[in-house]
C-alpha cells in the first residue's frame, strides 16, 4: 500500500556485498539532504558471497531498509518484479547497486514526478567506458529490440521512477519472463526522459559477458515481441524468390541446350534451404518453449529470506 509521498528505491543485487554500505550511505546523504520520505528494498538475486548478510546487517542500522533473498538466482527482471511487489511507496525507483545509474538524479526525477509526470525514464547520454566487443553487442541487440518492439531502447535503461499506477499495471500482467525496460514503456502514462552518464563501476566488475547479454537479448525479444516468427515467413518469401529465379535459368539452358552436368548447384540449394529450415524450425522451438514455461505458470521467483 502507498504511504503518503514516500518513495521506494528497488536495488536489484547479485554478488554486491562490498556495494550495498556504500550504496546506502550515499543515497541516504542525497535524500536526507532534499527531505525525501525513502524506503530501499535491496534484493539479492541468489548471491553466492555474503550479499544478503550485509543487507541484514544494514537493516538492523536502519529502519529504511529492507531486504529480499531468492533462493537462486532468477534474474534482474525476476528481482526487480518482487521488488516492486514489496514496494510501499507512493512511488518506485529502479537502480543499480553499482552507482552507474548517478544517484545525484534521484531528486530530480522526484521533483519531476511531484510535478506529475508517471514515468520519468533515465536514458543515456554514453554508454561510459566498454571494451569494443561489449559495446558492439550492446547496441546491435537494443538495435534488434527496437525494430522488434516498435520501441526506440537505443538509449534506454532500467533506471526509472514509476507512479503507483505505473507499477501496479506491471504487476497486474501475468508473463512469467516479463522485460521490464520495454514493458514500462509500453504502459504508457504521462511520460518524460531524464539524460544521465553511465558512471564508472568504482567496485567489483561488471555481471554481463557476451554469452549472458546474448541470452538476455533472446529472451526477451522473443517475450516482448513476435518479430522473430515474422522471420521465418520472410526467409521462406526469399527462398521461393531464389528458386524461382534458379528454375527460370536451369530451364533455359535445359532448353538451349547448354545445361551443365554436375550437383553443384543441387547441393548449394540444398544447404540453403537446410539452413533457412533449421533456423526456422529453431525460432519455432524457442517459441514453442515459451509458451510451455508460461502454461506452467510457475512463479517468476522463490523468496527465501526477508529483513527489514
Amino acid at each position: 500500500m502507498s504511504t503518503g509521498r514516500e518513495l521506494s528505491i528497488i536495488i536489484p543485487s547479485y554478488n554486491e556485498q562490498d556495494n550495498i554500505q556504500r550504496t546506502f550511505q550515499t543515497i541516504d546523504e542525497i535524500l536526507t539532504q532534499n527531505h525525501i520520505p525513502y524506503e530501499i528494498i535491496f534484493v539479492d538475486d541468489g548471491s553466492k558471497d555474503l550479499t544478503f548478510t550485509r543487507i541484514q546487517e544494514l537493516s538492523l542500522q536502519s529502519g529504511q531498509v529492507k531486504g529480499i533473498s531468492f533462493s537462486r538466482n532468477f534474474g534482474k527482471e525476476a528481482a526487480i518484479f518482487a521488488g516492486l511487489e514489496s514496494a510501499g511507496g507512493a512511488c518506485c525507483l529502479i537502480m543499480d547497486c553499482d552507482l552507474q545509474h548517478p544517484p545525484q538524479l534521484i531528486p530530480e526525477m522526484y521533483h519531476l514526478w511531484q510535478e506529475g509526470y508517471e514515468v520519468v525514464e533515465g536514458i543515456k547520454a554514453s554508454r561510459g567506458k566498454e571494451n569494443l566487443l561489449h559495446t558492439f553487442s550492446a547496441n546491435t541487440f537494443y538495435s534488434l529490440i527496437s525494430r522488434a518492439t516498435g520501441i526506440d531502447m537505443s538509449r534506454a535503461s532500467d533506471f526509472k521512477l514509476l507512479d503507483r499506477k505505473a507499477m501496479d499495471a506491471l504487476l497486474i500482467m501475468p508473463e512469467r519472463a516479463p522485460f521490464f525496460r520495454a514493458l514500462s514503456s509500453w504502459v504508457g502514462f504521462k511520460t518524460t526522459i531524464l539524460p544521465f552518464e553511465v558512471q564508472e563501476r568504482d567496485i567489483g566488475v561488471s555481471k554481463w559477458s557476451v554469452w549472458s547479454l546474448t541470452k538476455y537479448a533472446v529472451q526477451n525479444i522473443t517475450s516482448f515481441s513476435g518479430a522473430p516468427m515474422q522471420l521465418v515467413s520472410l526467409l521462406g518469401f526469399i527462398m521461393f524468390f531464389a528458386s524461382v529465379i534458379l528454375g527460370i535459368q536451369s530451364l533455359y539452358r535445359y532448353f538451349t541446350g547448354t545445361a551443365l552436368e554436375g550437383f553443384t548447384t543441387v547441393i548449394l540449394l540444398q544447404l540453403i534451404i537446410g539452413s533457412v529450415l533449421m533456423i526456422s524450425l529453431g525460432i519455432i522451438g524457442h517459441y514453442i518453449s515459451r509458451i510451455y514455461d508460461e502454461i506452467k505458470a510457475r512463479p517468476r521467483y522463490i523468496i527465501s529470506k526477508r529483513c527489514g
